[in-house]
């Protein structure tokens, strides 16, 4: 830090520098925030930090100095705001610092295949983007910037159509508004992973000081393009292959209701529903037009149920509409209801959705190629938390099912190599509502998602039936698998560990042997690398001690999954009573089971009383 102060001090005067005395009583914190104030030459960052300092604010200080972010396979989350532990234009400069010459490292033809920047609607996104483009063109990188807000698919998209080595895009998707995110994608069109994560962690330590030219913005570069309209043009292009009925698509009876949740899906899914000749949807009103302050949402995430779609039902039900679709604010999600013949909505949860899906790609797919069924080269994917509904539908039509640890990051990846291998990837979720119609994009995409759905509703409707009425003939064909997921909100790392670690050593310093009056017959750690199901105890997936997943296996087929969510304050919990084909089970029996396990769990295992920990609200 010395020779760091010393090295910028000659270039400030010395009534600026007389800004830097923070006499916190710390001498690491006076270092920390003289390092920041030496650093950064945003004006808001600089008066909101000298504020801080002013009203002694010590507390905040710390809180936003003293622990730096830390770049994962999710790259970087935060609030907006000043401090190194917060998104912001230093923060963003370092990091674009680091990951520039992490990808020179890794690929030696950068300056020819360049790398390819998009951005959404909240807050400073757009200046984040620029920034981040001219650090890279500063060092003769060429840069592919979206002119306009953008989902975040078409970022992976673009890195696979321009074959560039990297792709990034700012959004904190559906986070708060106060938030924001750099997310980043390699060559593949992937998110990145282990160990690229951390070699890129280590070259932003190594490049914190802001280059010459890193605080410049300037847009007027050769080096500098906008692929706004050709990725456009091209992607909506692309993803006519998934649409099946497309003279059919023109008549249909239903009507659609369409949000974006105040974020950038709007054109997009009205280009999306063009493309595939379905008529235009109904819009809510409300909701249409981007807006960072997210107005009319508790919490900007279709996830969130019904609560989150309220505005999008009372549209609905005021123009005759029967289904709802829903993006979230960077469009990579996607929500799915359907009006009762109660007059009710029906919220499908990302299981269902998922489950539908899977039916409707090996259906589409089988009809042009019957010879690939029973084989080897037909793939459908879905993260371990999900429902091994696409295995069960696997083991009766002939295909193959893969799982992964949670998140698109394993799931593209894998996607990406069984491509490499010849292999046919049909479809790929998880039950957080994000799915991958297709190998367009190798990420989640509400986009395509949405309209893939339109259709096979419309498809239904021709048959005489809906979409809650198909799930059920799956069931009935499959079995039915019934799931129970939510999550606790927990802002205390140590109260997390300690409750992971209590699970841990319930019996006589090990595992449980159950869980209220339910057995176990096995359980899966891939924090401590432990696998009871599995030889020598060796669980397949890769493990990770930087995240908390315990799975239990129950003797009476129920599965469940604890873990902590890697972007958000939660512990999550994930549960499914899958029962076999043929088995008489109604669906309220399965799921009043499933309600029980789950109490059951959260009451001995998680003690939300106990542990402060806060309940998801609808």
């Amino acid at each position: 830090m010395a020779e760091l102060a010393a090295e910028f001090s000659k270039e400030i005067d010395s009534d600026d520098y007389g800004a830097f005395q923070v006499n916190s009583g710390e001498d690491n914190l006076d270092e920390k925030v003289k390092e920041w104030l030496i650093l950064d030459k945003h004006p808001a960052s600089i008066a909101e930090v000298r504020l801080l300092i002013k009203e002694m604010k010590f507390d905040e200080l710390r809180q936003i100095m003293m622990s730096p972010l830390s770049f994962g396979t999710a790259g970087l989350r935060s609030k907006m705001g000043a401090g190194f532990n917060r998104i912001n234009d230093l923060t963003i400069i370092q990091a674009t610092q680091g990951l520039c010459r992490y990808l020179e490292k890794q690929f030696p033809d950068i300056k020819e295949r360049g790398v390819i920047i998009g951005f959404d609607a909240r807050h400073n996104s757009k200046r984040l983007a620029q920034r981040t483009s001219c650090v890279f063109a500063s060092q003769g990188v060429p840069v592919y910037i979206f002119s306009s807000i953008t989902p975040t698919p078409f970022v992976p998209y673009g890195v696979l159509k321009y074959r560039c080595v990297c792709g990034v895009m700012i959004t904190a998707s559906h986070n708060p508004k106060d938030d924001n995110g750099y997310k980043v994608y390699l060559d593949n069109g992937a998110q990145i992973k282990s160990p690229h994560d951390k070699g890129i962690s280590q070259c932003i330590a190594e490049n914190r000081i802001p280059w010459e030219n890193s605080w410049e913005i300037s847009l007027v570069n050769p080096l500098i393009k906008d692929p706004y309209e050709e990725i456009c043009a091209s992607y909506f292009e692309d993803i006519k292959k998934y649409c099946h009925y497309s003279e059919d698509n023109r008549k249909t009876r239903l009507k659609y209701t369409f949000t974006p949740m105040h974020g950038v899906g709007q054109r997009f899914a009205e280009l999306a529903f063009e493309a595939f000749n379905l008529p235009p949807f109904v819009s809510v009103r409300e909701q249409m037009d981007p807006d960072p302050e997210f107005p009319t949402v508790k919490y900007p995430n279709p996830e969130e149920g019904k609560s989150a779609l309220d505005l999008a039902m009372n549209t609905a039900n005021e123009n005759g509409c029967s289904i709802i679709l829903a993006n979230d604010p960077d469009s990579d999600r996607m929500a799915l209801a359907e009006k009762q013949p109660t007059g009710q909505w029906k919220v499908f949860t990302g299981n269902e959705i998922g489950s539908m899906f899977g039916w409707w790609a090996f259906t589409c797919h089988k009809k042009k190629h019957p010879e690939l069924y029973p084989g080897s080269s037909v793939y459908m994917i879905a993260s371990t938390v999900s429902s091994k509904m696409l295995q069960a539908m696997a083991r009766e039509e002939g295909f193959l099912f893969e799982e992964t640890l949670t998140g698109f990051k394993w799931m593209g990846n894998l996607a990406c190599d069984l491509m490499a291998q010849g292999k046919t990837v049909l479809f790929t979720f998880e039950e957080a509502i994000g799915f991958m119609y297709g190998t367009t994009v190798f990420d989640k995409d509400g986009i395509s998602a949405a309209v893939v759905m339109a259709e096979m509703a419309s498809y239904l409707n021709r048959q005489g039936l809906t979409l809650t009425e198909q799930l059920n003939n799956l069931y009935k064909r499959y079995g039915v698998h019934v799931t129970n997921n939510s999550y606790y909100l927990c802002y205390s790392p140590s109260t997390i560990k300690s409750i992971f670690d209590r699970i841990r050593t319930l019996e006589n310093a090990w595992y449980p042997s159950a869980c209220g009056l339910y057995k176990l017959s096995g359980i899966r750690d891939l924090t401590a690398g432990y696998d009871s199901t599995k030889p020598g105890d060796k669980p397949v997936l890769p493990v990770s001690k930087s995240s908390q997943m315990i799975t239990f296996y129950f003797e009476n087929g129920c599965v469940a999954t604890l873990r902590t969510s890697g972007t958000e304050p939660k512990i999550k919990y994930y549960t499914e009573l899958a029962c076999k084909p043929g088995e008489n089970v109604d669906i309220p029996t399965a799921n009043e089971t499933l309600l029980n396990i789950v109490n059951t769990i959260v009451q001995e295992w998680l003690r939300p009383d106990v542990n402060n920990l806060i309940p998801k609200q609808d």
